[in-house]
């Protein structure tokens, strides 16, 4: 097989499809899911079925199906996050866009002005560049902050490491361009790994959730909570809405599924704020449960990426269309009109389903 030196293809596509060491969060996601049955309920009235449209911090959108922050698309696609925003704004969907990634944050607010834009954000070492990005968003018409709190450093992503990830000449990070150089290059390891030492703020802490509040008036999520703990000290510390998820199982290997931990976030949180949710959907069926077990809206990751590769943001699109098409068709096989009818009653753990439970004498 060739390395990553003889092949960037091969550098790119390890980057977004490995995980952290061993990969083993990452390749029992597909199992958590799996673990988790849908109950369908029979003669529900398909003709009264009403649609997907749901609210995104009180923003209406045509589906609780999501574009997460995923970077660099332009490797994939030379239109790049421009190419997944216009996608999002042709289904009225969100996408989050990434403030380390080689378009702008100007740049796809200006391809996408009908869009609903979220930036993610990794908080610079820096108070004046925060609250720079912070009041350029806002002007550009992003309607919240995506804040990520899971990668005080970054996880162990030894493809990365093996292939020494660096990015073509040529290709810088937009947003931050001007205020730093936004050359990565592996040299000993990952160039990614060596760059965010340096750029991110790595002592970020609780206390800087509070300062953010200092610099801008847009919501606050914070994503990457994976515990009931943490999810209540997000609304201790005045969070809008949390999202769950573990990076794409790129951070912390044996963790468990963002699947596996939603309810407890969502129980965390204790109704007072929204809850979001992203990792290892690959099915409108996958997207439902999620729903069930307590998020508001359900992002998608490398799927959007996989549509971006193949046809650009006609090929996004079609990822969106069909993901919607499978979750329209399980909400009224469940008998769910709209989606404030998927509830927890419309899944059952696997557990509950084994041979040792029906046992009871008729």
């Amino acid at each position: 097989m060739w390395g990553a030196k003889d092949n960037p293809k091969k550098m790119f596509h390890d980057y977004y499809q490995s995980g952290a060491e061993g990969e083993h969060t990452l390749n029992t996601t597909r199992d958590a899911f799996n673990s988790i049955k849908l109950k369908a309920r029979a003669l529900g009235d398909a003709d009264a079925f009403k649609g997907t449209e749901t609210t995104f911090l009180g923003h209406k959108i045509a589906s609780p199906i999501c574009l997460a922050p995923t970077a660099f698309h332009m490797l994939v696609n030379p239109e790049g996050e421009c190419a997944t925003a216009r996608a999002a704004a042709e289904h009225q969907d969100i996408a989050v866009i990434v403030n380390l990634v080689e378009r702008s944050l100007e740049e796809v607010a200006e391809a996408a002005p009908d869009n609903l834009r979220i930036l993610q954000c990794y908080f610079s070492r820096s108070d004046e560049v925060n609250k720079d990005i912070f009041e350029r968003a806002e002007k550009a018409g992003y309607k919240a902050l995506a804040v990520t709190v899971d990668t005080q450093i970054l996880g162990n992503r030894e493809a990365d490491a093996e292939n020494k990830f660096s990015l073509p000449k040529g290709i810088k990070m937009g947003t931050i361009a001007k205020y730093t150089s936004t050359h990565v290059t592996g040299v000993e390891g990952s160039g990614l790994d060596e760059y965010v030492r340096k750029y991110k703020h790595n002592g970020f802490t609780w206390k800087d959730i509070l300062k953010i509040r200092q610099f801008t008036s847009l919501p606050i999520i914070l994503k990457g909570i994976q515990c009931k703990e943490d999810a209540a000290k997000a609304v201790e510390y005045g969070a809008d809405a949390i999202w769950v998820s573990n990076h794409g199982a790129r951070q912390l290997d044996t963790t468990p599924a963002s699947i596996e931990v939603l309810e407890e976030c969502v129980q965390g949180v204790d109704g007072k704020i929204e809850v979001y949710f992203d990792g290892g959907v690959r099915r409108g069926t996958d997207v439902l449960k999620a729903l069930a077990l307590g998020a508001s809206a359900v992002f998608i990751g490398r799927p959007q990426l996989w549509g971006l590769a193949i046809d650009g943001q006609k090929g996004v699109e079609d990822v969106l269309k069909i993901l919607n098409s499978e979750l329209q068709r399980a909400m009224i096989l469940t008998d769910c009109q709209e989606v404030k009818d998927i509830t927890k009653e419309r899944v059952i753990h696997s557990a509950y389903c084994s041979p040792k439970y029906l046992t009871a004498k008729i």
